[in-house]
Order: structure tokens, then C-alpha cells, then sequence
């Protein structure tokens, strides 16, 4: 029996362009491939890459970022999401800075201004959307910013000398069980998050040595030994100044299973499994590149050991997975497995404006072509800033980021290692590294389950999502089926609904929503016995991530005066080209539309009354004083009659739902009238038509909303911030007495090569002398990425 295709999500496979394979249920191995396929239909993978512009700040500096939004598993540049969330964290987690970034065509962009209230330190830039709060923070992109405030005095952490050394040990597979052979990998790590060099013995209970050991490389390596039942086993290390110190490894188990990867050549690898059973059971072996699967061979185990081959060719680039289940469908052992991409995005940019000066033009030619040498389209994002003692030699990589450190958990120290080098070691040291900082971004529980699981967030594919909740005032326990408002004060009439659901939590989808904005948010006063709250977008959970102890030498406090220098001349005198901006092009009609009938009151005799307006010319509009107060009708034209249930009656925005409010209005105060005749829907909510007053100023004219009514300085998607940079094309510009002390000499997000590959970026020297570093990263449309960065002087001799 096939699995029909409409089981799978439609938008994903509009999202991706997939096709997936319906397998035959014929074969025992292929349910658990299908259940992965499957699960990778319904829970799309997204990743985001940040191009940062530099990775060491000052306070008073821009950070310029651009974000590329790309699926998991193909990293192809996705559009399904429309938000992107950034969050800066200090070292206790706590953001310092938050922006929310819209995305379009699998891109967005922006930048963060550092306040000078910002304390010394290292802090971690994080990024994720909205779909991808499903899934554990640890899978958010993250990237480790140093941010100095030189207006204030280092405040620095006195280091003390100790063996706080962390040293981890990972069976291969995941287990050691007693008699079975097993590799073991360790990892060892000092104060400052890079690896140590810690020599090793391995001595079992008897303190007879087992093995010894070091590491290959960035303090990781491997032995084998077998565990002999009965027996424990402790590591003894030695770092670099003599001292020892003991590690105990992991318990060994008396039943279960081993798993051993090995190359047989350049192009096969052999998984050896065994067992500590003697039953001849069934073992089954899946393998799959980022959740698209690509072999599941089942094996009988003969003798307690059974053997898989598996063809390198087959494998997906970068990080495979290994998983072998036994008879019942278990997961048992796991592991890693990297393979060196081959198709990738080669970028080369040439100066074309041979040696520069200061405050000279500078023309720089980019090529793009894929691993055949034909060309390859691809939308780039390029920083240029000078090369100090302060700048990270790791600006960052699309290409490392992609295929290695985004499915790896914690930081990888010098990823560009595992691409660019070269010579026998490379390999083993890539192995090294799946064996200890493997993981994978699911439970096998969640895709071997029959039932699917309601997501509890859901992909932002409109606009951004406003997410509050409604509870009993007294209880404290959640209200369902409420309906609720959130409305945007202003002469742009911006309204929204929601219902609450079961448990209590309503949702408004904020289209095109921009910059700081004031909120109001309510309920119709009739529910004055609950309350409504607003939650906060950004996730409060964080990955295991730890950021290294600050420490600043003080042979850089030239280099930090340099850097500052500069930044304070650029806010000085080119404050207002800093605070440019790029606002995007907004829908200004109201969420209604084009109302059936428009009233503005200039045009019309000006009466002080509310009453004699909607009698003497808004004939759409019936208002009666009765005992208990004023009801308002509203015609329905299509069946020439006053609908019987209240309308939905706005003020620049904010609903009203005391008709008595309404008819106290100043008419003299409104410019505008808007009418809908005829049932109108917001939301899950209907209206018996709709009534809109819009003020002179936007300002709702001195009326105060409900006093149970939710007032919020509310912001928005981030407006971009227009990147400033002078020009020297005239001899008056470049003998100008300005100073003009800018270390990042440009910065792009968004340069696309043409259909032939290329594409032409021109920028202009300061008058900083010195190295300077471009760095681009980039991604084609059929998901090639690549990076590229190289260096070029600038004299200040004047030609």
C-alpha cells in the first residue's frame, strides 16, 4: 500500500520544490524510512545564517547584519516565514538588545545601535523565527560578539589558575557494554572555550593501564579498549604544567549494543554492529543527511556482530546520521558522520582599482560559478572594514555554518579547518568531532509516533504575531471563547480580532506592521471580570551555550583607542546621515478597505452634536435615545433594512462599545466618517457593519479607552536603517576638511551576480591608512553557498 501524496503538507512541497519518494511497504526496513520522510514533510526545517559586519564592537558602533533564511535540509532560500527574531545576550542570558527583522524570498536585514550603557563583555547573538520555537533553543543560529565600552573602566574578572578543565567521554554508538570492543572519543576544553592538550591514561580499578591517549587536534581524540565485566575505569590526565587530575568514564552497561564506523576505501565505509545478546535478531541500519533518508538495510546478527556497507557517493553533503534499531524498532546506537562538500559555491573578487589611497574609489569585480565553472546567480552581502589586533580571524561562514557547525550542539572551534585543509589528519579530526558534539534535532519518539502533535507555534507566513492570553481576574484559570481587540491608534485605521481558544491564548496576525507603535489592547467592558495579557515574542528558553570568561589585555588598549576615536568622530559628524532610514511601502487604506460610504465633515455643514449628523447627511446610520441609552443601526443596503445587532464602531482605531461614548463625541474634532453598510468580518468575529471616526491628529481627541483596557509601547518589524558611506567624486569632495574616520568602509547586504556570474561593487577609502578585510558570504537559489574573504592596504600618500 502507498502512501497517498496528500498526506504530505502541500505548502512544504510548494515551499521546496520536493519530491518525495512513496516507498513500498514491502520490506520490513522501509516503515522507519517512511516515518522520517514523513516526519520531514510535516516538520519543515528551517535554518538561519547571520552575516554579521564584524564580530568585536564599541559601544556607540552599528552592528549591520544580513540574515538568510534557507530550509534544513536542501538549504535552498525558503518563504515561508516572514519574521525573523535577533536577540544580543549577555552572559547570564539576558538580552541586552531585541529587533524583529522581517524576511522576504528567503532574506532580511538590519542593524542593532550599541548603547553606551552596555558593560564590557562577550555576548551571544541569536536568531530564530517563530516555527522554529518548536524545536530546542540549542537549534537558534548563534554567534559570539565582543562589545567594549570604552566609556567605562574594564571591569575585568580576576582569572584564577585552576584545573577547571572540561573533559567529556563519548563511546562511539553511545554505550560501552561490557566485551564488545568500542572506540571512545574525548574531548577536553579549558576556561576560555578552546581545546587543550591533556595527555591521558586510561587505568581500570586495579590501576593497571588500559590505554593511553592524546589529542589529534582543538583537544579531541579517541581510543579503543574493551570493557571487561566487573571492572570501572577512571582517565588520569596531565595538562602542559604537570598537574593531574582524574575523570571517570562512562558506566559501563552488561547488555546492549556497539556500533563501529570505518573507511574500507575512498569510497565505502563499513558499520560493524554487535551485541551482547546471543539471539540472532534483526538489526536495522538507517542513514539520512539532515532528515532525507538514504538507505535502511536490515542485517541478522550472526554471531552476535553484523555488518552494513554503505556507498560515500550516497551521501549527502556535510553531517549524516547513522542510526541502527533493533528488532522492536528501538533506537540503540547513533552516530555521526561528515562528508566534505564537493558542490559549492565558488566566489572570487578581484580589486580592479590597483594600489589605493586614502579617500579614493575603489572598484571591486565579484564572479560566482558553481564547482563546474559555470556561472551561478547568487545574492551576496559584502563587508569591508580595517583589519586590527581587535578583529576576529573567523568573521563567520555561510558554507562552514550550513554543513557542519548549524547541526553540531555547542561552538566548534576553527570549522574552517575541516574544509580547507589538507593531509591525512584532516579526516580523523572531522570524526573526532561527530563522535563528541553529536547530536540531531529531533527524538526518534516523535517520529516513530502514529499521532501528530499539534505544534504549539506556528510559522509567521503572513506577518508577525501579537500572542496574549485571557484568564478568569479571579481564578487565574483560562478563558475560552472570547473575543478580543487589538487596534493601533492613529489616522491608519489598523484593527484586529481573535477568539480565545481552550486555553485561554488568542492570536492577532500584524500584516506589514513596522516600527514603535502604540497598542491598545481590550475586551468588551461586559467581560470586566477577566483579563487579557500580552506575551512576550521572544522566547525565554536558551541553548546549553557558555560563553567564555571576559578577559581584555592591556596591550590593546591602543588598538580600542583607535577603534573608539573614530566611532566618536562619525557620531559627531555624521549623526544625521546615521539615522537614515528606508521605510517600506505600507498599505495606508484601512483593514476594511474602501468604505461603501465616506464622510468628510469639512465638506458638510459642522454641527456640535453627534446626533444631528448621523441625521442630517450619514443617512447609512440610525442612532436612537431609548431608556436605558443611545443604540446605533446600521443600513443594510443589499436588503434596505437596519441590521438589529450592533456595530463595530472605531475611534481613529479603537473600538467603542458604550453608544453613549459615541454619541459624546466632538464632532468638531473629527475629521472623517467611514461607514460599511452591510455585515463585516474581523477575524473569527462578525460585525453588523462597521462606523470609523478618524480625528484631526490621529490622537482619538481626548477620549480614554476602557480603564481595564491593555496600553502598550509596542515595536514592531525593524524600518532599515540606510547604510552611510561619503563620496569623493568631486575635487571639493575630497579636499573637504570634514574627517572622515570610518573603519567599516562598506557594508552591502544584498549584491546579486547577474545571469553571467558577476557583479561590481565600488565603495570609497576614508582616511584610515592600513589593512583592510572584505569578507563576503553568499547563497545561489538552488542552495550553494560559499564564502570569501581577503585583504588590501590603503596608503596615505596621495597620488
Amino acid at each position: 500500500m502507498k502512501r497517498p501524496l496528500q498526506a504530505i503538507a502541500p505548502f512544504l512541497l510548494l515551499t521546496l520544490g520536493l519530491t518525495i519518494t512513496v516507498l513500498a511497504q514491502t520490506n520490513p526496513q522501509q516503515p522507519a524510512r517512511q516515518q522520517l520522510e514523513a516526519y520531514r514533510s510535516r516538520m519543515l526545517q528551517e535554518k538561519l545564517f547571520i552575516h554579521t559586519d564584524r564580530s568585536f564592537y564599541v559601544a556607540g558602533e552599528l552592528i549591520w547584519f544580513k540574515i538568510n533564511y534557507v530550509d534544513g535540509t536542501f538549504h535552498r532560500p525558503l518563504s515561508l516565514s516572514k519574521v525573523a527574531y535577533l536577540e544580543v545576550l549577555d552572559k547570564d542570558n539576558r538580552p541586552v538588545l531585541q529587533t524583529k527583522v522581517a524576511l522576504a524570498e528567503g532574506a532580511g536585514n538590519g542593524s542593532l545601535f550599541l548603547p553606551t550603557t552596555l558593560t564590557s563583555g562577550h555576548y551571544l547573538l541569536r536568531g530564530y523565527t517563530n516555527w522554529m520555537k518548536n524545536a530546542s533553543p540549542d537549534y537558534f543560529f548563534e554567534k559570539s560578539l565582543t562589545i567594549v565600552n570604552s566609556f567605562r573602566k574594564l571591569e575585568l574578572p580576576i582569572l584564577k589558575d585552576t584545573l577547571a578543565y572540561d573533559v567529556q567521554f563519548f563511546p562511539e554508538g553511545g554505550n560501552l557494554v561490557q566485551n564488545l570492543s568500542s572506540t571512545v572519543a574525548f574531548k577536553a576544553v579549558g576556561g576560555a572555550g578552546k581545546g587543550v592538550n591533556l595527555q591521558g591514561i586510561l587505568l581500570d580499578q586495579a590501576n593497571d593501564t588500559v590505554a593511553r591517549f592524546k589529542p589529534l587536534r582543538f583537544g579531541m581524540g579517541r581510543f579503543t579498549f574493551t570493557p571487561t565485566e566487573g571492572k570501572q575505569y577512571r582517565a588520569v590526565l596531565t595538562d602542559s604544567r604537570g598537574r593531574t587530575f582524574t575523570r571517570p568514564l562512562p558506566a559501563v552497561r552488561a547488555q546492549g549494543y556497539t556500533m563501529q564506523v570505518e573507511e574500507i576505501d575512498t569510497d565505502q565505509l563499513r558499520v560493524t554492529v554487535r551485541s551482547a545478546a546471543s539471539a540472532s535478531s534483526p538489526v536495522l541500519l538507517l542513514v539520512h543527511t539532515r532528515l532525507a533518508a538514504i538507505q535502511a538495510d536490515q542485517q541478522t546478527l550472526r554471531d552476535n556482530v553484523a555488518s552494513f556497507t554503505i556507498s560515500k557517493k550516497s551521501l549527502g553533503e556535510g553531517i549524516s546520521h547513522l542510526t541502527v534499531f533493533d528488532a522492536s524498532r528501538k533506537p540503540v546506537c547513533e552516530r555521526l558522520y561528515f562528508k566534505r562538500p564537493e558542490q559549492r559555491l565558488s566566489l572570487d573578487a578581484k580589486i580592479m582599482s590597483g594600489t589605493l589611497s586614502t579617500r579614493e574609489k575603489a572598484v571591486v569585480e565579484i564572479t560566482t560559478q558553481d564547482e563546474a565553472g559555470k556561472p551561478a546567480p547568487t545574492d551576496l552581502s559584502v563587508a569591508v572594514y580595517q583589519l586590527d589586533s581587535l578583529s576576529s580571524t573567523e568573521p563567520g561562514n555561510i558554507l562552514t555554518y550550513l554543513l557542519l557547525t548549524s547541526d553540531l550542539r555547542g561552538a566548534i572551534e576553527s570549522p574552517d579547518y575541516y574544509f580547507t585543509a589538507s593531509g591525512p589528519e584532516v579526516s580523523e579530526a572531522a570524526d573526532n568531532l561527530m563522535l563528541t558534539q553529536g547530536w540531531r534535532r529531533f527524538q526518534w519518539e516523535t517520529v516513530l509516533q502514529p499521532d501528530r502533535q499539534q505544534e504549539e507555534y506556528v510559522a509567521e507566513a503572513n506577518g508577525h504575531f501579537i500572542r496574549g492570553k485571557i484568564t478568569n481576574g479571579t481564578t487565574g484559570r483560562p478563558v475560552p471563547g472570547i473575543s478580543s481587540y487589538l487596534s493601533v491608534p492613529g489616522k491608519h485605521i489598523l484593527l484586529y480580532a481573535s477568539r480565545s481558544d481552550d486555553n485561554g491564548r488568542i492570536q492577532f496576525e500584524m500584516k506589514e506592521f513596522f516600527g514603535p507603535k502604540d497598542l491598545v489592547a481590550h475586551l468588551n467592558p461586559r467581560d470586566s471580570l477577566l483579563r487579557l495579557e500580552l506575551q512576550n515574542p521572544f522566547l525565554e528558553r536558551y541553548s546549553a551555550t557558555r560563553l567564555p570568561v571576559f578577559d581584555f589585555p592591556t596591550t590593546l588598549k591602543e588598538p580600542l583607542l583607535a577603534r573608539s576615536v573614530p566611532m566618536q568622530v562619525q557620531n559627531a559628524y555624521y549623526r544625521e546621515n546615521l539615522v537614515r532610514y528606508h521605510y517600506p511601502r505600507v498599505d495606508s487604506i484601512p483593514f476594511y478597505g474602501n468604505a461603501d460610504e465616506k464622510y468628510r465633515l469639512d465638506d458638510y455643514t459642522r454641527f456640535p452634536v453627534m446626533e444631528e449628523i448621523f441625521r442630517e447627511y450619514v443617512p447609512g446610520v440610525m442612532a436612537r435615545k431609548r431608556r436605558n441609552g443611545y443604540t446605533i443601526s446600521v443600513l443594510d443596503v443589499p436588503h434596505k433594512d437596519f441590521m438589529s445587532g450592533e456595530p463595530l464602531v472605531l475611534l481613529d482605531g479603537v473600538p467603542v462599545f458604550d453608544m453613549d461614548k459615541v454619541m459624546a463625541i466632538d464632532p468638531r474634532k473629527v475629521q472623517k466618517l467611514d461607514v460599511m453598510t452591510r455585515h463585516y468580518i474581523v477575524g473569527p468575529l462578525v460585525f453588523d457593519g462597521i462606523i470609523s471616526f478618524t480625528t484631526y491628529k490621529g490622537d482619538l481627541a481626548g477620549y480614554r479607552p476602557d480603564a481595564k483596557a491593555l496600553l502598550a509601547d509596542y515595536e514592531g518589524l525593524q524600518i532599515p536603517r540606510d547604510f552611510y558611506a561619503p563620496r569623493y567624486d568631486t575635487p571639493q569632495q575630497s579636499t573637504s576638511r570634514l574627517p572622515d574616520l570610518r573603519t567599516l568602509l562598506h557594508w552591502t547586504p544584498s549584491l546579486k551576480t547577474n545571469a553571467q556570474g558577476k557583479a561590481q561593487l565600488t565603495f570609497y577609502t576614508s582616511d584610515q591608512a592600513g589593512r583592510f578585510r572584505f569578507v563576503i558570504n553568499g547563497i545561489s537559489a538552488d542552495g550553494r553557498a560559499g564564502s570569501q574573504q581577503g585583504t588590501f592596504d590603503v596608503s596615505s600618500v596621495i597620488k
